[in-house]
């Protein structure tokens, strides 16, 4: 019997996108009452371009072309449009060959005026998308010869495209599964179009403000006065629908009307006016608005209707948007001056890229910054992260310039998969230091549960976070005590930390949160010298630290002097410490309880906050000392037979195992005696006879395994002992050799997606979450991390005289768990328990599985904000 079609004409496929220049648009299915839109857009097609794609002039559409164009059954055939306000400038499509075909023509065209724009391969990518969620895996395509911009859409893809030239007509066919290289190309355009839409709001030429008064009261007002007053060198805009001046400069009704390029607006009028202020800005020209106005998302369901109703009419226009209910953006350039925030003053200019996506919190932040000296390049509060969000940050930073440093101030991760992929991309040029309250997305914890099933706790979180070259902290302080060593220190090339002071307490103290913080106090260290010794005498002893070649970083204590020990009361300690440290090549930390801290020097008021600054930027340099890895190739993989086992019912864990190149010894159900000693006759001796519940079938601890029973009667009188103990349902295996117990996990995590964990078996490592966790897919090196983070995994390598494991076969084991849990978003848990390895390799004796809906993952598939 024939499954009934569901309803394709409910498909959502549609998207904003953002164009090669930054600009976006609105990509969704064709109408059938887009007829005379389409109709339009070819009138407005040059000659050339109707010939190019119809092989003909094609002046007009004929009506029984335009009706099939427009109605299509979103399956054998689909259509997309690519909209900019009202008009539609590119259409692209495919058609399946024939009923059951698994390939499909594909073409599309766009108008002349948006040609260039990177249009054609935003098009490619979504029908691509398409067209695998219905069973077409290759495309074909005709493109004439002269049509070279065409062929470069196709060739630049990353797909491995085959030509093939007849009756003047280049033929191509490729296949439309991801790539390696597709990814690639798909991840460079993104990363372009974003970095540039990113640019065009902080470097604009011309700021509109809307919602500033003529009494200089007000939110509006103020940012008015701060864009004024920062000295911004472009054009400022006030709009108002009366007034002539507003805060000295002139008024205008309409953005436009000022006749100067407008490229950034700054909203701070009621949530009601926001939509009329968009249409004006976009009116003007405008590439973005920061939209301080609150009263969206935050308030309720009715404003999160009317947040996406403005992100849907500026992304329409053409527009980013930053917030709303935000504090604003700012450019230290003396270039820009940019200051279209809430904040009175800026910190001083400097190579540190700031993002908050907190509005409230962002003034406080703005002024610690100050306040410690700490140089920004550029600020954005993002509010409620309605489109603009701290991705879109790490990609402009990523190769602007005049950013050294990145601070993230995170509430909650919009998509953290990509987030990852990004911060592990400019974490190797560029620091990225993060303070993530919670770490939890809308305050949800791991999708795990049950007594033996758990997820990354805290400290596992930071080293996720570490995972992806990022530098996780844990308060506002420490993040401001990390990104200020970071701006004006180099990178320490080891751990050994040399501690001078003159103060023994001190130093000792210093010492002890070296320990601490697994920094290794080098050898001869701490070195003090006398309190009564003068400035001379400090530079000397800081100047030897400097340079031994067994000291990688510098930390220095200074307590002032008890009156009277000094003979030289005038001596400059603070400049002995600015010449050492600001001449060398070794990252110096200072605390001094007296005196004026040297600038470029970080100082703290603790050795403790001073050597945990440290740590945290040592630990950074361990992680870029380090190759990156690779995903290595898994061979015997069949995704398709991993989802058919999660299809069945129940879910059969074996065979999605199975699918990934797993084996899993097999065991044999029995409800009574006579089934357990039949199974053990059909396996052969010697078996094991365990209880069948979960939590109890690696107990042996508690009664519930019985190992090695070599007859028929040894497995009858074990199972009478485990069945009065823990139920008559049992499982029956065939012994296999002795080996260390090990625990592989997958599990669902709210920030970082699906996440392996491994640790060793056993009640007390169980109680202590003696477990690592990376996140999936892993590379090699991920993998090889996993097995020795735990503090059990001495064991792993040999212990008290027993032998190491096969660490290669483990290695192999949790990269396929980690691609397994990659590539099939309905696991929501995996649990291996126990994994035997052992020298000659390892067996996986049990597997249980929970399976849901499929996950949304945003990072996989086309381009889209």
């Amino acid at each position: 019997m024939d499954r009934p079609e569901r309803d394709r004409s409910a498909l959502d496929r549609s998207a904003d996108v953002l164009l090669r220049d930054g600009t976006t648009v609105h990509l969704r299915q064709i109408r059938p009452d887009d007829a005379d839109a389409i109709v339009a857009m070819h009138a407005r097609f040059s000659e050339r371009t109707r010939y190019l794609r119809y092989f003909s002039p094609y002046p007009r559409i004929p009506e029984r072309d335009l009706h099939r164009f427009v109605n299509v059954d979103h399956h054998d055939r689909e259509a997309f449009v690519v909209v900019s306000g009202d008009r539609i400038f590119a259409v692209g499509r495919f058609d399946r060959l024939g009923p059951g075909s698994t390939e499909a023509e594909v073409a599309f065209v766009v108008e002349d005026a948006h040609q260039g724009r990177g249009v054609g391969s935003v098009l490619l990518e979504h029908l691509a998308a398409a067209a695998r969620a219905d069973g077409i895996d290759s495309f074909v395509a005709e493109v004439l010869p002269a049509n070279a911009p065409m062929l470069r859409v196709f060739s630049d893809a990353g797909y491995p495209v085959r030509r093939r030239y007849a009756d003047g007509v280049v033929h191509l066919s490729f296949p439309i599964a991801p790539t390696e290289a597709s990814l690639q190309v798909q991840w460079s355009r993104e990363h372009s179009a974003e970095a540039r839409s990113i640019a065009r709001l902080l470097t604009p030429r011309g700021v509109a403000v809307y919602g500033a008064s003529t009494t200089g009261q007000g939110v509006g007002a103020a940012i008015l006065g701060h864009l004024r007053d920062g000295g911004f060198t472009g054009d400022i805009v006030g709009v108002h629908p009366t007034a002539r001046r507003i805060g000295g400069l002139p008024a205008y009704r309409r953005a436009a009307d000022a006749d100067v390029p407008v490229d950034l607006a700054v909203v701070a009028v009621t949530p009601d006016a926001v939509p009329a202020v968009v249409a004006d800005a976009a009116a003007a020209g405008a590439h973005g608005v920061v939209v301080i106005s609150a009263g969206f998302a935050e308030t309720g369901p009715a404003g999160v209707a009317a947040q996406r109703e403005l992100i849907r009419t500026a992304h329409v226009a053409g527009l980013r948007v930053v917030g709303p209910n935000c504090l604003g953006v700012a450019n230290t350039d003396p270039r820009i001056r940019l200051n279209a925030t809430l904040a009175p003053q800026l910190p001083p200019a400097g190579r540190v890229g700031f993002f908050s996506q907190s509005g409230a919190l962002g003034v406080a932040l703005l002024a610690e910054a100050d306040r410690r000296g700490l140089g920004l390049s550029t600020f954005v509060s993002a509010g409620n992260r309605a489109d603009v969000s701290g991705n879109d940050l790490l990609q402009y930073w990523q190769d602007d310039p005049g950013t050294d440093v990145v601070l993230l101030y995170l509430e909650t991760f919009g998509n953290p998969r990509k987030f990852a992929r990004l911060t592990r991309r400019i974490g190797r040029t560029k620091p990225v230091v993060a303070l993530a309250p919670g770490s939890r997305p809308d305050g949800r914890e791991p999708d795990v549960g049950g007594p033996d099933v758990g997820g990354p706790d805290a400290a596992a979180v930071t080293r996720l976070f570490a995972q992806s070259g990022v530098i996780r902290v844990d308060t506002v302080a420490e993040l401001f005590d990390v990104g200020t060593l970071l701006a004006n220190q180099p990178l320490p090339v080891g751990r050994r930390v040399g501690v001078v002071g003159n103060s023994s307490a001190l130093a000792t103290l210093a010492a002890a949160a070296c320990r601490t913080h697994r920094l290794t106090v080098a050898a001869g260290y701490p070195r003090t010298v006398a309190p009564e010794s003068g400035a001379h005498d400090f530079a000397d002893s800081l100047a030897d630290a400097a340079v031994d070649a067994g000291v990688d970083a510098l930390v220095v204590v200074f307590a002032p002097p008890l009156p009277g020990q000094l003979a030289d009361e005038d001596a400059d300690f603070t400049s002995a410490l600015a010449s050492v440290a600001l001449a060398g090549d070794k990252p110096t930390v200072a605390t001094l309880l007296a005196g004026q801290p040297p600038v470029g020097v970080p100082t703290y008021p603790s050795v403790e906050e001073s050597v945990r600054a440290l740590a945290r930027v040592a630990d950074y340099a361990d992680w870029l000392r380090q190759p990156p890895g690779a995903v290595p190739t898994t061979a015997g993989v069949d995704a398709a037979a991993g989802l058919a086992a999660l299809s069945a019912q129940p879910p059969d864990a074996v065979g999605l195992l199975t699918a990934y190149g797993i084996e899993v010894v097999g065991s044999v159900p029995a409800a009574c005696v006579e089934q357990a000693v039949a199974a053990a006759c059909d396996l052969g001796f010697p078996v094991v006879l365990k209880a069948a519940a979960d939590g109890l079938r690696h107990r042996l601890d508690l009664g519930a395994v019985r190992l090695d029973l070599a007859s028929a009667a040894a497995v009858d009188q074990a199972y009478r002992e485990v069945a009065a103990q823990f139920g008559a349902q049992v499982l029956v295996q065939p012994m296999v050799p002795p080996g260390v117990a090990c625990v592989v996990e997958l599990v669902t995590d709210p920030t970082f997606g699906p996440v392996v964990g491994f640790g060793l078996g056993g009640v007390a490592t169980d109680l202590l979450g003696d477990r690592a966790w990376r996140a999936a897919p892993l590379t090699d090196r991920d993998a090889a991390e996993l097995i020795d983070e735990p503090r059990a995994a001495p064991l792993l390598r040999g212990y008290r005289g027993a032998g190491a494991v096969d660490r290669d076969a483990l290695v192999d084991l949790l990269v396929r768990v980690g691609r397994l849990g990659d590539e099939q978003p309905r696991v929501h848990r995996l649990r291996l328990n126990p994994v035997l390895a052992r020298s000659d390799g390892l067996a996986v004796l049990h597997v249980s599985v929970d399976v849901g809906p499929a996950e949304v993952r945003p990072d996989t598939g086309p381009r889209r904000l």
